[in-house]
Formats: C-alpha cells, structure tokens, sequence
C-alpha cells in the first residue's frame, strides 16, 4: 500500500487557516444532490447543490470532498472567515460532472497565496490534471486552467493506496462500482472513522466489498441514496447508484455507528426526500439526513434533526 504526505495548513508550524481549537473530526455539508443542481422551492429544506462536504480535521487540516456545485459557496465562506492564506486537500471521488462542476467557481482557487492538493484517481493514459482541466477548455469556459492563480498540486492514486495529511489524518481510498470507476474514501483522525462513497451500485445477491471495507466499525458512513425504490434503481441500473434501502442495509453489515444518507436524485423534492428518512429509520435506527448547511461534529453523540 502506497503512501504520501499531502500538503499541511500548518507549514512552518503555524496554520495558514483561521485557527481553531480542535480535538474532533467537524463535517459541514454543501451540497448533497447528485446529477444536476436542482435549485428552488421544492429543494429550499434539503439543498439542490451537487457534492461537496466540507472537513476539519482534529488539528485543524481543511480536508473538501467533492467539487460539485456545493464548492461554490463553501468557497464564499472560506474567504470570508479566512483572510489569510487558504491551504487545504480536495478528494475528488470521481470525474463525473456532479463531482467537479464547481471547481473552476471556487473562489480561493483564484487567490494567488492559496495552495490546494487535488487528490483523485490515477489512470492509464489519463491524467487527472488534464481532466479537471478539461472542462476550462473553450467552448465550455473563457478561461484556462493553467491561468488559475493559486498554487495546485495534482495526484493520482491507485484503488488501495492511503494519505497522510496532517498528523492526524489518514485517508484510505478503493474503487467502487461506478460507470468509469468512484473512489470510496476511509478517513481516520484522532481515533474517530468517516466513510464517503458517494456513487456506488451494488449487485443484486451482494454489496460492494470495497464499501463493507471502507465503512466497517466507522463512526458515521456517508452513502449513496439516489433512489427511491428497487424499482427505480432496476430502470436506471446502468446509472451506478444505490436505494436509501441498501445504504441502510449496508450500515447494519458494516456495524457503522450512524448513517447520512446523500446523493439525492434531482427528481426528488424535499417532501420525498424526508418520507425516505422514517422508512431508513427502520431499517437501521441511527439514521439521518445530510442536508445543505447541516454540521455535525465526531463522535456523534447525538441525531441531527
């Protein structure tokens, strides 16, 4: 298993970030919607922003995953609570537009003193750089990735590898069953576990052995709920996405301590979104629902409402 150290917020010994006083993981959440931006009156409760959770590690590391459209206003925040240098890690889960959308509009990205490590996928013949990179090209964007100010450092990484950020902070990635490949991600800080597999299908007679390895014994397991019902998932089974009923499932055979259900379709509203919920519940008790803005700290003492 291969290792390398990510970029620190506190080179020199002093962080580049506001500084806070932290013994715990800290998870803010961005957005929470998968395929599209859904945005309006019938997503006000949940969010209609595409991926993106925002964490802050026990010594104070800013670890985002995902840059769906959620990145925009995180991005927002960032510069108005840090007005000095923003360093921190950016854990792409895949390349699918839900995922990166929002990078070229996160806004630190366009500060000269700002320095990120984008972490994502190594491919054969495909370099992430030029991926994230590809969608500035003309006619998408009047802009070009390589004008972007900020210091960026891409790297790849292989399904099994880990990543050492910070002191405290070890990431673990695997490959999940998603069209074109989904990275899982296991990060472990200070004694207390997150699992993050945002996109992932699962064969009829068994779950993904890369997600019960990811999320076994964790402390709270962010999953793909794309769908509704079985029926849903059946029509669209190509699509690599999973039922809030599997999530729930999956949290019972990995033992995991709680349970956000994320990655909602943009076909469904904040009313079939919350009915889901109550079903999850029974299923598998310590279940909530991320939801844009909801911050939770771990361990989890108690439900979020």
């Amino acid at each position: 298993m291969g290792a390398y150290e990510a970029l620190s917020s506190h080179p020199g010994g002093k962080s580049s970030n506001k500084p806070l006083a932290r013994k715990k993981l800290h998870i803010r959440f961005w957005g929470v919607r998968g395929t599209i931006p859904t945005p309006g009156p019938d997503t006000i409760r949940i969010g209609g922003n595409t991926s993106c959770i925002e964490l802050r590690t026990s010594d104070d590391q800013l670890i985002i995953l995902d840059a769906g459209s959620g990145i925009l206003p995180l991005g927002r925040h960032l510069l108005k609570n840090n007005p000095g240098r923003i360093i921190g890690s950016i854990l792409i889960s895949h390349t699918h537009w839900d995922h990166i959308q929002g990078f070229p509009f996160f806004a630190p990205v366009w500060g000269r003193s700002n320095r990120f490590v984008l972490v994502g996928r190594k491919r054969v013949g495909q370099r992430l750089e030029e991926i994230i990179g590809g969608q500035f090209l003309e006619p998408y964007l009047p802009f070009a990735y390589k004008s972007l100010p900020a210091d960026l450092l891409v790297k790849g990484v292989f399904d099994g590898e880990s990543i050492i950020i910070g002191e405290n902070t070890r990431v673990e990635v695997a490959l999940m069953n998603h069209p074109g490949g989904c990275l899982g991600f296991r990060i472990e800080d200070a004694g207390v576990v997150l699992a993050y597999c945002s996109d992932v299908g699962h064969d009829d007679d068994r779950f993904d052995t890369a997600v019960l390895k990811l999320a076994h014994n964790a402390d709270l397991l962010i999953h793909d709920s794309h769908f509704g019902t079985t029926e849903e998932r059946n029509l669209r089974s190509d699509w690599g996405h999973s039922t809030w009923l599997e999530a729930a499932q999956i949290a019972t055979e990995a033992n995991v301590k709680n349970l956000a259900l994320f990655h909602y379709s943009p076909d469904s509203n904040d009313d079939t979104v919350e009915q889901i919920l109550g079903k999850a519940q029974q299923v598998f008790p310590r279940t909530f629902l991320s939801r844009e803005g909801l911050e939770i700290t771990l361990p989890l003492a108690q439900l979020p409402k």
